[in-house]
């Protein structure tokens, strides 16, 4: 057991809130972090099917067994418990009275917002973070060791082959959670989706061509990619808006949580596959986003994540809202930085610039404040160029992106 980023702000937030609810992947290490830093309070989960009889059969009778506070594990299995929960929190509002966790994001947060409405804190343990990772006694030791390995805590805690893991939880995936929040009748075109979505991951999402690849409608696309992010298999990354006069596109970006994920659904089988990989470029990005990303919500916070991209012009991977900060972001995996990697981030936070003092910040949808650009790139060194920042992906958790 390592410690987690996420520790911090759960106890924090079992201080101010009687319930605390984590969401987030399967696997992603909920219930070790939950009971690590609750060893005091009592445990049950609504895995097993007598228990979860239990909760939605006699859930007065259920809590009364709990009535000092527990961690309840797997919650989604039984949701009219919690307007049960609402009821006993307030005869006896107590903070961090009970802890919650469930795997399935869309169902499990709006229950939990309709029953638990400023009751409960919410907090989203992804996958293991870079900084995360380099406590285990012998992570990957180097960049395509981490991305072909992924994030998942269980293949280093107990060293088991990422490959031969991230197929089983992916058939696992399949076959048990999409049934659950799908009726999904053949499994195998939804399998194939989930592939194709993995190919297009750092791209813009295009609902019609992934469903005509799948050999389904751009409503049933549309539905299978909402259960996706449901899972925190993937997250979308919407486009930034401002007024600098090009037309901009609107689309979202795709981004895959976990890039060991990504790699065993494109049947990347080696880490050296994944160097010579056309796809090697967009994973690094993906991976870029997701570290972005955690480095937010093991904080507690949302993310503030953007893409940009004109017609014929700039793309930029990443624009990141911090406080009263733009952060211009652009992504290379290779290890040799090319001397013009900062030129477009550097134009457009010139024209950002420009634009906000010509008409005032109050044309800008998003942003304002100062602007810096920064490359993270797959080499070692990390430094000041041209005005910029070079980060290196080693030292991806050692800037700050809040």
């Amino acid at each position: 057991m390592i410690r987690r980023n996420l520790a911090g702000p759960l106890r924090n937030l079992a201080e101010l809130y009687p319930v605390v609810t984590v969401t987030g992947p399967r696997q992603s290490g909920k219930t070790t972090l939950c009971r690590a830093t609750f060893p005091e309070k009592a445990y049950v989960s609504l895995e097993p099917l007598d228990e979860r009889d239990f909760a939605r059969t006699d859930p007065r009778g259920f809590l009364q067994l709990y009535a000092d506070g527990a961690v309840i594990d797997e919650v989604q299995h039984a949701p009219g418990l919690l307007s049960y929960l609402q009821t006993e929190v307030d005869a006896r509002p107590t903070p961090g009275r009970f802890i919650l966790t469930g795997s399935q994001n869309i169902g499990l947060v709006q229950t939990v917002s309709r029953a638990l409405t400023g009751r409960t804190g919410v907090l989203i343990l992804p996958p293991l973070s870079l900084d995360e990772l380099r406590r285990f006694p012998s992570p990957p030791s180097n960049l395509f060791g981490v991305l072909w390995a992924g994030g998942y805590p269980r293949i280093f805690d107990q060293g088991l082959p990422p490959n031969r893991w991230l197929n089983d939880y992916t058939t696992t995936f399949v076959q048990r959670d999409v049934r659950q929040l799908l009726n999904v009748g053949d499994l195998q075109a939804f399998t194939t989706f989930l592939r194709l979505c993995a190919g297009r991951t750092a791209r813009e999402v295009n609902l019609s061509s992934l469903g005509s690849d799948a050999g389904v409608s751009h409503n049933t696309a549309k539905s299978w990619l909402s259960v996706l992010e449901a899972s925190f298999i993937c997250f979308r990354v919407p486009a930034w808006r401002h007024t600098l006069g090009k037309r901009l596109r609107k689309t979202p970006k795709l981004h895959f949580m976990d890039s060991g994920l990504a790699c065993r659904l494109l049947d990347i089988r080696t880490r050296e596959e994944l160097v010579h990989h056309p796809l090697r470029g967009a994973i690094f990005e993906s991976w870029v986003a997701s570290e972005v990303y955690k480095a937010w919500v093991s904080r507690g916070l949302d993310p503030r994540l953007f893409h940009f991209r004109e017609d014929r012009g700039a793309e930029i991977a990443l624009v990141v809202e911090a406080d009263d900060e733009l952060l211009l972001v652009n992504t290379m995996s290779g290890a040799t930085l090319v001397p013009e990697a900062l030129d477009t981030l550097q134009d457009v936070a010139i024209r950002i610039a420009q634009n906000t003092s010509a008409a005032g910040r109050s044309r800008l949808v998003h942003g304002g404040g100062a602007r810096r650009t920064r490359v993270v790139y797959g080499g070692d060194g990390s430094r000041t160029q041209r005005g910029g920042e070079i980060v290196s992906w080693s030292d991806i958790q050692d800037v700050p992106w809040v």
